[in-house]
């Protein structure tokens, strides 16, 4: 039942109200041209380090680029039309979940890991 409800929460084709977040959030995103695994800090979680260099190099730059572009239009009080960005196309989702995996699986066996796991 807990389940159940919580998957109803957080379905944006189900409920209205995570609709309208998802809406707010991707407004927010479009304005600097961002998308949604570009918020992902990679000083924060050591998995998510990994899973950037694993990715191909053109797909880091391109999200390096978005960033830099982001906070040069913050500084600048400026906004991208919104017409061409895509908010919500993952690049990084399935490298992660990747990473996570072999993680909890190295943690199964008992394994150390393969990097450090200190936060800065």
């Amino acid at each position: 039942m807990l389940s159940s409800l919580s998957a109803w929460l957080v379905n944006p084709r189900r409920n209205p109200l995570a609709r309208l977040h998802m809406n707010a959030v991707a407004s927010r995103l479009r304005k600097y041209g961002l998308r949604y695994d570009d918020l992902y800090d990679p000083y924060h979680d050591l998995d998510i380090k990994e899973a950037l260099a694993r990715l191909p190099r053109e797909v880091v730059d391109a999200r390096n680029q978005r960033l830099k572009r982001a906070m040069d239009l913050s500084m600048k009080h400026q906004y991208l039309p919104a017409d061409a960005q895509t908010p919500f196309r993952g690049y990084l989702s399935d490298m992660l979940a990747l990473v996570k995996k072999e993680s909890a699986e190295r943690e199964a066996l008992g394994a150390l890991p393969l990097y450090q796991r200190t936060i800065p």
